[in-house]
C-alpha cells in the first residue's frame, strides 16, 4: 500500500501510435464500426477474411506498429432495445486479461470513436484498469504482483479528449480500489481496526477530515442499537467496532447548494449472530462490509475531485456480527438514539441495526443541513439478489426523495456508467410490518425469516430504517421533510470468490461529481 491508499496503475495518454513504448496494442469493437486507424483496420479486416468467426471471438494478430501485436476484442452483435455500456467494459477486462496472458506488460488501449454509448470511452477504460487491480491480501503476500503492467497507454484520435478521460478514469479507480481493498479483503485483515488504520492512510494530508468513535462506552451510551451487534465482538480487542465519519467541506468560491449524507454498512463478518448462519450459508460474509467500503471510496473520489458546491458527510458502522455468551438475542427490546423501542426479532438482521443510530445522528445534523438527502448503503438482503439478480443495485426513496424523482436521476446516471441501478417502491405494508406489537413497542426489527423467505424482503428494511432513525417523523407531510435514499448493493457489490466490484461508487460520481 502506497502512504495513501492501494497503487495505481500507470495510465499514459499516449499521442503516438508509432510509439516503441509499448509490446501490445488492444483495441474493442462492435459490428459496423468503421476502424479508423488504418493498419488496425488492416489486420482486423484481414483475419476476418480467413475466420468470420472472430467477428465474436478474441484474437492476437500481427501489426505494422513498434507494438508488434493486436489484441482485436469484438462485442458481438449488440441489441439496441436492451445491451448497454457494460459490454465495453466487460470486453476491455477480457482483452487486458488475454493481453496478461500473452505476457504483454506494456499494453496500448486505442480508443476509436464511438457512437454507441454515451461514455462508452470511459468505460472501456475503467474496465481495462479493473482487470489490472490486485486484491490488497496478494499484494502484501508478494509485493512483487502489486502491478500487473509497467504501464498501460490510452490512444484516441483527440489529445485533449484522451488526457480528460485518462485524468477522470485515474480518480474514479482510486475510489474503486479504495472500495475493493476494504470489500475484498478477509475478515482479520479488514476488521474493525484495520478499516480505521487503513482509512487513516488513505485520508490522510487530503480534503476529507476524518473522526472515529471507539470508546465502549460512547457507543453504549450514543449508539445502542450498534452497541446490540457489537456486544459479542467487542470481548476481542482486534474485533472491537467502529464508526468511523468521514466529511467534505466544499472551498467555494460559491456557497453549499446541497449536502449529502451517506452511511455504509460495514459488517466485517456476519456469523448471523445467536441466529447463526446454517449450511454453508456464512460463506462469503466478508463482504458484508462493502457498503461501508463504497462509501469510504466514493469519499476517497470526493477528495480527488473536490466539488465546489456539496458538502458530502459519511458514516461507516463498522462491526463484526460474532456469537458467544455476550451475543444480542431475539425478543430483546432496545431503545434506539431516536428514542424508538426496538424489539428484536432476528439477530440475523444486522445490517440495519448498526446503520439506523447513525442515520439517527445525520437526521439530527440534516434538519439545519442545506438541502440534505440522506442514503444508506448496504449488501442488506439476500432478497435483493433474488429480485434483480447478480450485478444490479437497487435503490428506494422515501416521500420526499420521490417527489424530486431521486431514484429516476440515480437510475439514468447508472446506465450511463455501466453501474445499474433498479428502482423498487416503499409501501404502505412495508411500514405496517414493521411497527410495534407488544405493548411498549415502537418497532420490530424485521422477520423471523430470512429475507429470501419473506415478502417484499428487501423493501421492508428501509421501512424499519426510517422508524428506528425517526426519519419516519420527516415525510412530506411533515414540517421538516427530509430526502432519504436507501441503496441496496447486495447483489452489485461482488459475491465470492468474485472481486468485490466497488459498486455503486460510479452511479454516485455519475449523479454527484461529474459536470451537469
Amino acid at each position: 500500500m502506497t502512504e495513501n491508499g492501494p497503487p495505481e496503475t500507470r495510465v499514459i495518454a499516449e499521442n503516438n501510435l508509432e510509439s516503441d513504448n509499448y509490446d501490445g496494442v488492444i483495441l474493442v469493437s462492435h459490428p459496423g464500426q468503421e476502424i479508423q486507424t488504418e493498419k488496425l483496420k488492416t489486420a482486423v479486416e484481414t483475419a476476418l477474411k480467413y475466420d468470420p468467426s472472430l467477428k465474436t471471438e478474441i484474437v492476437i494478430l500481427p501489426l505494422s506498429y513498434p507494438a508488434g501485436r493486436l489484441v482485436h476484442v469484438p462485442t458481438g452483435p449488440l441489441d439496441p432495445d436492451y445491451d448497454d455500456v457494460r459490454v465495453f467494459k466487460e470486453c476491455a477486462r477480457k482483452g487486458i486479461k488475454r493481453a496478461l496472458k500473452a505476457g504483454m506488460r506494456r499494453p496500448l488501449l486505442v480508443l476509436e470513436d464511438n457512437s454507441t454509448f454515451i461514455n462508452a470511452d470511459l468505460v472501456t477504460l475503467l474496465g481495462a484498469l479493473e482487470a489490472l487491480y490486485t486484491p490488497i491480501q496478494v499484494r502484501e503476500h508478494n509485493p512483487c504482483l502489486k502491478q500487473k503492467v509497467t504501464h498501460l497507454g490510452v490512444y484516441t484520435k483527440d489529445p485533449k479528449k484522451t488526457e480528460s478521460l485518462v485524468n477522470m478514469a485515474n480518480v474514479l479507480e482510486a475510489g474503486r480500489r479504495v472500495a475493493c481493498d476494504i470489500g475484498d479483503a478477509d475478515p482479520e485483515r479488514m476488521s474493525p481496526p484495520n478499516v480505521e488504520a487503513y482509512l487513516t492512510s488513505v485520508f490522510k494530508d487530503t480534503c476529507v477530515s476524518m473522526n472515529v468513535v471507539k470508546d465502549l462506552n460512547e457507543i453504549e451510551k450514543d449508539y445502542p442499537l450498534f452497541e446490540a451487534v457489537n456486544r459479542a465482538a467487542k470481548q476481542q480487542e482486534r474485533h472491537q467496532g467502529r464508526i468511523v465519519f468521514l466529511e467534505y467541506n466544499p472551498a467555494g468560491p460559491g456557497p453549499v447548494k446541497e449536502t449529502v449524507y451517506l452511511v455504509g454498512k460495514g459488517v466485517t463478518y456476519d456469523t448471523g449472530g445467536a441466529d447463526i448462519k446454517v449450511g454453508g450459508s456464512m460463506l462469503g460474509m466478508s463482504r458484508d462490509k462493502c457498503g461501508a467500503a463504497a462509501v469510504a471510496g466514493f469519499m476517497c473520489t470526493v477528495a480527488k475531485l473536490q466539488p465546489q458546491d456539496v458538502k458530502f458527510v459519511a458514516g461507516l458502522s463498522l462491526v463484526r456480527n460474532s456469537v458467544g455468551s455476550n451475543s444480542y438475542v431475539a425478543d430483546e427490546v432496545i431503545t434506539a438514539r431516536s428514542g424508538a423501542r426496538v424489539r428484536i426479532i432476528n439477530t440475523d438482521a444486522e445490517g440495519r441495526m448498526v446503520m439506523a443510530d447513525v442515520l439517527c445522528k445525520f437526521k439530527e445534523a440534516a434538519l439545519d443541513a442545506v438541502n440534505p438527502h440522506l442514503f444508506t448503503v448496504a449488501t442488506l438482503t439476500g432478497h435483493a439478489v433474488r429480485t434483480v439478480g447478480d450485478g444490479y443495485s437497487i435503490i428506494i426513496d422515501n416521500g420526499p426523495a420521490r417527489k424530486e424523482g431521486n431514484a429516476q436521476k440515480m437510475q439514468i446516471a447508472s446506465d450511463l456508467i455501466g453501474d445499474p441501478i433498479e428502482i423498487s417502491t416503499l409501501r404502505r405494508e412495508d411500514i405496517s410490518n414493521h411497527k410495534g406489537q407488544a405493548e411498549g413497542d415502537d418497532v420490530v426489527q424485521g422477520q423471523a425469516k430470512p429475507s429470501t423467505m419473506s415478502n417484499r424482503g428487501h423493501q421492508g428494511p428501509m421501512a424499519f430504517l426510517l422508524m428506528a432513525s425517526g426519519l419516519d417523523k420527516h415525510g412530506s407531510g411533515s414540517e421538516k421533510p427530509l430526502k432519504y435514499s436507501h441503496l441496496d448493493i447486495a447483489a452489485s457489490a461482488g459475491d465470492c470468490p468474485n472481486p468485490a466490484t466497488g459498486a455503486p461508487i460510479l452511479a454516485l460520481a455519475k449523479n454527484y461529481l461529474f459536470v451537469k
